[in-house]
């Protein structure tokens, strides 16, 4: 290749480098961070008409809409005990998670459907609290989330670092199931509701 030749492809050599990191950078943010597939601000339930007179031990968790108890461990296992008796989902999620925000509405719905006879949880993890209050203003639940940065609850519990996640327990606070992943619909969501939570099916 004469010396033209090679000064020629230079400037075609750079610019394929910086399509290539644009390219990977964009991959990168795409598959950890926000999806297209959330919708903040979409009206949630009636939860008020949809959660009326709800036995007391769930009408006080409801109380505790959108809320980020901090306490750790000690805060969290306080408010297991008070639920004894009631089927228990405990939903992990952050807001910088895609999938979390994906599956989110079908915690909404599936709350708000069958939140008069199981109690549903949130713990966030590994998150902001500006950012986990801000997400939840946008996306209420009738519901709190533990906040838990350090995944303090999260170790206690053995839960796995990947999110999103969901515990279920049974009415006598007894594990039955971790569901690692996200849900693709509400009905997938309502059947392990149904199975690990209601019938206290082991998973």
């Amino acid at each position: 290749m004469n010396k033209s030749s090679h000064t020629r492809t230079r400037p075609f050599r750079r610019l394929l480098s910086g399509l290539l990191i644009t390219l990977s950078v964009g991959l990168f943010v795409t598959g950890c961070g926000e999806s297209s597939g959330t919708y903040e601000g979409s009206p949630p339930p009636d939860y008020a008409s949809k959660l009326a007179d709800s036995p007391s031990p769930l009408a006080a968790l409801h109380q505790q809409e959108n809320e980020l108890p901090e306490g750790g461990v000690d805060a969290f296992n306080e408010q297991i005990m008070e639920l004894k008796g009631f089927p228990v989902v405990i939903n992990i999620w952050a807001s910088w998670c895609g999938p979390c925000r994906e599956e989110f509405p079908y915690f909404q719905d599936a709350a708000a459907d069958m939140g008069r006879e199981v109690a549903f949880l949130g713990i966030n993890s590994m998150d902001g609290t500006d950012s986990a209050a801000t997400f939840l203003r946008d996306n209420p639940v009738p519901y709190p989330s533990f906040f838990d940065p350090d995944r303090e609850i999260g170790s206690e519990l053995d839960l796995p670092r990947g999110l999103p996640a969901t515990l279920f327990l049974d009415e006598d606070g007894e594990k039955t199931y971790l569901r690692q992943g996200g849900y693709s619909s509400l009905e997938e969501l309502k059947a392990d509701i149904q199975t690990y939570a209601v019938e206290g099916g082991q998973g």
